[in-house]
């Protein structure tokens, strides 16, 4: 297998810069750049070296080497990792360099590959890599950590015995029993693929949590003119980050900011106040609003609690009455505020009372925010299925096993069984990558970052 080399840090100006170089050509051509005789890298330990053009032999930079002898590496190959100062132009000559020695830039996630393919790791802890990249908060980072470490698999692989014990037993039926399997067995079989099926569902059902803390949700702001959306963005984000007057229709564009709720990623949008206007750029801003409100997970219905509710709040309501929202009475700081809104808009929503001006409120908001998603407290240390094709793969697992288990209750003979069986082991393996197609990892691994 040929040697790859990439930039494992980002790109642009930095103290440090890292190269990583795997295969089994990385030490020839690290000796190569350090230029000297007697240089001898051990594993494990690093060392300040002057790196040369191996063509010119002019000096490129003074760098820290470190050399991870296989298989005791990240991919199980030899690799070496150079730290050179961070300027672009001394990273560039550096992979040049190695270019001209023979060594080939690597592609997405390709040393997670290597790590895959040597046995360092599997498919869904490969997956983790890339999610703990990504994770936008510490609870997202948590989860991706324990994927990382194995709990994936370990949650997985009991189940994978028992169906491997099943299709054993059915197998040895089909080859070697004349006559039909008593009926206790049956029933006993039966019971198991039941409660397989059923693990796998619960496995399956903490997606509805799970994937909110590595995708984030869409919350959107919305409602009349002149209610306070902007103040309330504003105070969520705790940052300036929307113009606020009193003036009605100030903002006239959707925005959208990134905050961490609940160690939930929250994109945040404050829109336009939805009413007819015969001024074309106001329209273009609410036909925005309603794109934006249609897009979003949660809305958040900002109604003035410090007036009666006109016909442009209750033709509102109407309009949002059948998606996901949050009531939010603002103004609560003025004397005019009216409690009493709270009690006639409560009966369809959960409603909460706020004040943009001074931030009360803001905590009982964020809960309301999140408390139709963490239906799974993230606090109580279960592994959450955050990964849509996980989540899709144990459902496939879970029709096989109801549909093995309709067969086998109605005395359906053992090959139909399984068939359920069969495809129900194989897509658990597809999870972990034991059975998982080239073209699949193919896709899977384009998602990664550069020198990963």
């Amino acid at each position: 297998m040929d040697t790859i080399i990439a930039l494992a840090t980002p790109s642009g100006r930095s103290a440090i810069g890292v190269i990583r170089i795997s295969g089994n050509q990385s030490l020839s051509f690290i000796c190569s750049l350090v230029g000297e005789d007697s240089y001898q890298p051990k594993p494990g330990r690093i060392l300040l070296k002057t790196l040369r053009n191996p063509v010119t032999g002019e000096q490129i930079d003074k760098a820290l080497v470190s050399f991870f002898r296989g298989p005791h590496s990240f991919t199980g190959e030899d690799v070496v990792e150079i730290s050179c100062h961070g300027s672009p132009i001394i990273l560039r000559q550096v992979i040049d360099a190695l270019l001209e020695l023979g060594a080939r830039l690597a592609g997405p996630g390709e040393f997670t590959l290597r790590a895959l393919a040597s046995g360092k790791m599997n498919l869904s802890q490969a997956e983790a890599v890339r999610d703990l990249i990504n994770s936008q908060t510490d609870v997202a980072a948590q989860q991706a950590l324990r994927q990382l470490n194995g709990e994936l698999s370990a949650r997985l692989n009991p189940l994978k015995d028992q169906l491997v014990e099943l299709i054993v037993i059915l197998e040895s039926a089909l080859e070697f029993v004349e006559d039909d399997l008593p009926e206790f067995e049956v029933a006993r079989i039966g019971g198991l693929i039941q409660h397989l099926a059923g693990e796998i569902s619960l496995m399956a059902g903490s997606f509805s949590s799970g994937h909110w803390l590595r995708d984030g949700l869409k919350a959107t702001l919305a409602g009349r003119p002149n209610t306070g959306k902007s103040s309330l963005f504003n105070k969520l984000l705790r940052l300036n980050r929307s113009i606020v007057s009193d003036l009605p229709g100030t903002t006239r564009d959707t925005l959208s900011e990134v905050v961490n709720i609940k160690g939930v990623p929250i994109v945040l949008t404050d829109t336009a106040g939805v009413r007819e206007s015969n001024n074309a750029v106001e329209s273009m801003g609410v036909e925005r609003t309603r794109r934006a409100m249609a897009d979003a997970d949660l809305l958040l219905v900002i109604v003035d609690g410090a007036a009666e509710l006109t016909a442009d709040d209750l033709d509102f309501l109407n309009l949002t009455a059948e998606q996901r929202r949050v009531i939010v009475l603002n103004k609560s700081d003025l004397p005019s505020f009216r409690e009493q809104l709270k009690g006639e808009l409560i009966g369809s929503s959960r409603v909460v009372k706020v004040s943009a001006k001074n931030g009360t409120g803001l905590e009982e908001l964020r809960d309301a925010m999140m408390e139709p998603f963490l239906s799974v407290s993230t606090n109580e240390g279960g592994l959450l299925i955050t990964d849509a094709r996980h989540h899709d793969l144990l459902c496939r697992t879970q029709a096989e096993l109801q549909s093995a288990s309709t067969a086998i209750a109605s005395g359906a003979s053992e090959e139909i069984v399984l068939v359920g069986l069969h495809n129900a082991l194989r897509f658990l393996g597809q999870i972990t990558g034991e059975t998982t197609a080239e073209d699949v990892l193919s896709r899977i691994f384009s998602t990664f970052c550069i020198g990963k």
